[in-house]
C-alpha cells in the first residue's frame, strides 16, 4: 500500500467514519492516519461529533414538556 495523502484521507473521512468506503479505500485512509497526526485529529473530532449527534437523537423530551407544547399548539 502507498500513503493516500491528506487530501484523499480528508475527503473520505466522513465515509470512513460511517464504514461506507470500499475495503481498500478504508485501508488506505487507516494507513494514512497511522502516520498523520493532523488527519487523526480530524478523524477524532468527527468521531466525537458523530457520537454526540447519535446521543442527541436518542434523547426525548420530558412528558410534561410534550404535553405543554401540545396544549399550546391546540390553542393556536
Amino acid at each position: 500500500m502507498t500513503d493516500c495523502g491528506c487530501d484523499k484521507a480528508k475527503a473520505e473521512l466522513e465515509e470512513y467514519l460511517h464504514n461506507e468506503l470500499a475495503k481498500q479505500d478504508a485501508a488506505d485512509v487507516a494507513e494514512h492516519m497511522s502516520n498523520c497526526v493532523d488527519c487523526t485529529e480530524e478523524h477524532n473530532v468527527g468521531l466525537a461529533l458523530t457520537l454526540k449527534v447519535r446521543q442527541a437523537c436518542r434523547e426525548t423530551a420530558p412528558e410534561d414538556l410534550v404535553e405543554a407544547i401540545r396544549a399550546r399548539l391546540a390553542d393556536a
